[in-house]
């Protein structure tokens, strides 16, 4: 087991590999951030402001429901989170999954797709779900970064 994890939010299946990537490019262990109710095609149509993720991301003290917990928090030093950008932000899932941990003393670096956007108000949004933890400035990486430039940021992140 590593010290590093890359925990994996994908509603659609693009961030997952990026996570992959970046969990084989520096030997991580990952793990897949999954909601209790998975999200269809309709709950994620952003047009539709009243579809399920509209909805959760107009309410910023929503916190979908996690399926499962990462059994071995406590041997990690750093957690990367990986996510796609919602509305200029994580998605609340995120915070429903740092909020559920003791994450105090940790290394919390947030990495992200998106469709246009950058990483917004990520940080503001996600330091109250993770008192004590480091939380360093996120980044925004096209679904295909290839593994050398995943590793290298990566090694950035973690110095």
């Amino acid at each position: 087991m590593s010290n590093v994890l890359v925990a994996c939010f994908s509603a659609t299946g693009t961030t997952a590999g990026l996570a992959a990537n970046l969990a084989s490019a520096i030997d991580a262990d990952l793990d897949e951030i999954r909601p209790e109710v998975p999200y269809t095609r309709a709950d994620l149509d952003w047009t539709n402001q009243k579809c399920r993720s509209s909805l959760e991301m107009k309410d910023k003290s929503y916190r979908p429901a996690i399926a499962g917990k990462v059994e071995n928090m406590d041997a990690y030093d750093a957690v990367f989170v990986a996510f796609p950008i919602w509305w200029y932000v994580a998605p609340t899932i995120v915070n429903s999954f740092l909020e559920q941990y003791q994450l105090s003393g940790k290394t919390i670096i947030p990495l992200a797709t998106s469709g246009g956007s950058g990483m917004g108000r990520t940080n503001p949004e996600l330091a109250p779900s993770c008192p004590g933890a480091i939380l360093k400035e996120g980044r925004v990486f096209s679904a295909d970064t290839d593994k050398s430039t995943l590793a290298a940021w990566a090694k950035s992140m973690l110095s």
